[in-house]
């Protein structure tokens, strides 16, 4: 049995969030007990990404949601965080489509691409009319990207790319691919590679483009994940990002995704102590007395209740960092890192106090629980994290 999300606020930050704020979970919020709880377990099951929502969601404007103008919602990064939470409360394939759709493929267009690739793109992707996906990742280059082995090199007034992507989400969907590859002759001083790396505008209908999906998965069951193959594939000069030069600029991307990441886990860890506290109060067992009145798990409950309002904290304090344009990637590393551990952590104690019925359909717990087993890899593994944070603190690389 599902039990009705009753929200969590223990240290009361909803006192602190403005009405824009609130109004915008309160959509988000409504639109996942509508529309995404009723279907979401047996799109899982069937391994089936709910594409009938696409429209919806385009309408509410969560795609590109904190990106302006070119129809695009303007919302505050707080705002865009609140969306997203709620999302992932209804399962992490979903918020995985809306983060790659705004800030892995909206995002460097907005901040790199030309005028006329703005205007082309951004309004269609805003309404989810036009859907893309963002190929950074190779068979044999996750964690280590600047390893890519796919390749650009110039012909005329159009540059031909070559190479492999892998666990691409929305890859077969998609009407746009932004590639990223090494421009061939393009390195910088002392032959650094990761100065060529450029971005691409690709159409999925180019011929020598070619996407397949990813079967067989045991986490991200209603999440489209493909793999990318480009064999001479033909695009204009003007497909190039203009202001994509280097290395760092995918890796400004993943940042936005990163911070989007944090808030969703929230949504996700929410989503399993509600079913734990529900559970543990209505489950009754020796001398029939409900399991909650059991230390044991009084104390999972109150470790999960505290994990998840630092988490909150954590996040909210992240959001408004970046509102005023101080937010350091180091910020949004120690986000995502923590609080996707903490939704993983959740998840295994909710599914402790549901016992057998914790493996089952009838409660969330465990697609949760493989969903996060994914995000805890993608857009930095927690190990990757962890390092990044190392440097910060003692200026000395450990990769």
């Amino acid at each position: 049995m599902a039990f009705k999300f009753q929200g969590f606020d223990f240290l009361q930050l909803d006192a602190g969030l403005s009405e824009e704020e609130l109004l915008v979970r309160r959509t988000a919020r409504d639109f996942v007990d509508d529309r995404v709880v009723p279907i979401i377990e047996g799109c899982f099951s069937e391994a089936r990404f709910p594409r009938e929502l696409i429209p919806l969601m385009g309408e509410l404007g969560f795609y590109g949601a904190n990106l302006q103008d070119y129809g695009c919602a303007g919302m505050s990064n707080v705002e865009y965080g609140l969306v997203l939470q709620e999302l992932e409360r209804g399962d992490s394939g979903l918020r995985s489509f809306v983060s790659v759709q705004s800030a892995l493929v909206m995002y460097p267009i907005f901040t790199f691409g030309s005028d006329d690739q703005k205007n082309v793109w951004l309004p269609a992707l805003a309404t989810g009319e036009k859907l893309g996906c963002f190929g950074l990742t190779e068979p044999g280059f996750g964690s280590n990207p600047a390893g890519m082995t796919t390749r650009a090199s110039q012909s005329g007034d159009e540059y031909i790319l070559n190479g492999e992507k892998m666990w691409i989400t929305s890859g077969s969907i998609a009407d746009v691919a932004i590639v990223w590859a090494k421009l061939e002759s393009a390195a910088g001083k002392d032959g650094d590679e990761t100065d060529s790396v450029r971005g691409f505008l690709v159409e999925t209908d180019r011929p020598g483009f070619t996407a397949y999906d990813i079967h067989d998965k045991w986490s991200l069951r209603a999440s489209i994940t493909s793999g990318l193959t480009l064999e001479n594939v033909h695009v204009p000069a003007a497909n190039l990002l203009p202001g994509a030069k280097g290395l760092k600029s995918p890796l400004m991307c993943l940042n936005q995704a990163r911070y989007g990441i944090s808030w969703g886990a929230i949504g996700a860890a929410m989503d399993c102590f509600n079913a734990a506290l529900n559970y543990s109060k209505t489950r009754k067992q020796f001398h029939d007395q409900p399991i909650a009145s059991h230390q044991l798990v009084q104390e999972k409950l109150v470790w999960m209740a505290s994990e998840l309002a630092k988490g909150q904290l954590l996040s909210l304090q992240v959001g408004r960092l970046k509102d005023a344009g101080s937010a350091g990637h180091q910020h949004i590393s120690m986000a995502k890192r923590n609080n996707v551990w903490m939704a993983l952590e959740c998840a295994r104690l909710a599914r402790d106090i549901l016992g057998a019925n914790g493996i089952t359909a009838d409660y969330p717990v465990m697609r949760h629980s493989m969903n996060l087993e994914s995000v805890k890899t993608y857009e930095g593994t927690h190990d990757i994290h962890t390092l990044i944070l190392g440097q910060f603190l003692t200026g000395i690389p450990a990769y």
